[in-house]
């Protein structure tokens, strides 16, 4: 080929290539995004931004305090997006909260997503633990289950429990079972209940005061219940075996759970059923903020919700469950800040040594 058929050649693929279209950039990839940027970011293009970044941390720091949570949901989301590690830490509430606080206050940030209850959560928000964030995920929760900052939410609900009334089916056939908080009064109860000594209890005696008032929980209490100093979860055992005929402290999982391998209990929601909770949240400065955020969206993803749901463990989402969830509930945890919390516990706490086990 001469110079000059070169040059002409040249001067054709110019010309061809002058009108191609340029490839167009995000505003999220034309410049780099802080970590706050990042999580609050509503482009198109998030999903795809998410990925690629979580892609090069490799990894997510995942704080809970609920077992399933740190076992099976965390495995599946491994399972989904191989590519991140996922590193998880395990303690009840009080101990997670202790952790993340002087890791802040020693200017560690290790963790990127945290979850336990939304008391101990709101002694988070008061230390400013949490990086406000938007996730197409939040639709399909009520605002009730959703805790708001300036710009964008700061943590909500990734799994709930339910305490109610659990009963063995030998001993009360699911006819008699009581239906209502009221029918705990009969006569034929009296000495045939238990609750959990623990903070379950403590939470249904609660309930009680601030739903029917002191007077009803007078009435209940009359009725010779024995309290165990035992949890929710061990006092369904109890009633697996028969040794408790009935109790209204008990957590709807575990009575799944026991069905599951074939015991003759049954689980039945009366007002007021209390809802207990874990919410999740990103930490603030988290060092891997991509992996987190594509852990909170898929936590409460539809995906990620039917993985909780396996555990036993209920969904807040209004698009997923069973109808035998749809009862009212009572977010006793949510109900009031956490000082004044403390000393509604107190105050619950001092019911339950006057009324149920002082008199026995």
């Amino acid at each position: 080929m001469t110079f000059r058929t070169l040059q002409s050649a040249l001067l054709t693929l110019i010309v061809a290539t002058a009108n191609w279209p340029l490839p167009t950039l995000s505003a999220a990839q034309t410049k780099t995004l802080t970590g706050a940027e990042l999580a609050l970011y509503n482009g198109k293009d998030r999903g795809q931004i998410l990925l690629e970044g979580a892609k090069k941390e490799g990894q997510v720091t995942f704080y809970t305090s609920n077992t399933w949570m740190a076992g099976h949901v965390s495995e599946e989301f491994g399972k989904k997006y191989p590519f991140i590690k996922t590193q998880v830490w395990r303690s009840d509430s009080k101990e997670l909260l202790k952790r993340l606080t002087d890791e802040m206050a020693a200017g560690r940030f290790i963790a990127d997503v945290v979850e336990t209850s939304p008391d101990y959560m709101a002694l988070l928000v008061a230390a400013n633990a949490f990086q406000e964030v938007f996730s197409p995920e939040l639709g399909p929760y009520d605002d009730s289950v959703k805790f708001k900052g300036k710009n964008g939410y700061l943590h909500w609900t990734s799994r709930e429990l339910y305490i109610s009334l659990g009963f063995n089916t030998k001993i009360i056939p699911p006819a008699e079972a009581p239906k209502t908080m009221k029918d705990l009064l009969d006569p034929k109860w009296k000495g045939k209940m238990s609750i959990a000594g623990t903070t379950t209890g403590t939470q249904w005696i609660g309930a009680i005061v601030e739903t029917f008032g002191r007077e009803f929980l007078e009435k209940i209490a009359s009725q010779d219940i024995n309290v165990q100093n035992i949890s929710g979860a061990a006092l369904s055992q109890l009633v697996a075996s028969g040794e408790v005929p009935l109790s209204p402290t008990i957590f709807n999982s575990n009575i799944a759970v026991a069905k599951q391998k074939g015991a003759p209990v049954e689980w039945r929601p009366i007002d007021p059923v209390i809802a207990t909770t874990g919410t999740s949240g990103m930490v603030v400065k988290a060092p891997n903020p991509h992996a987190a955020l594509l852990f909170l969206d898929y936590l409460h993803s539809k995906e990620g919700q039917q993985a909780v749901l396996k555990g036993g463990l209920s969904s807040a989402r209004n698009d997923i469950g069973s109808l035998e969830q749809k009862f009212k509930k009572l977010y006793i945890e949510g109900r009031y800040p956490p000082e004044e919390l403390e000393k509604k516990f107190n105050e619950w706490e001092g019911y339950k040594r006057r009324l149920f086990i002082s008199k026995r």
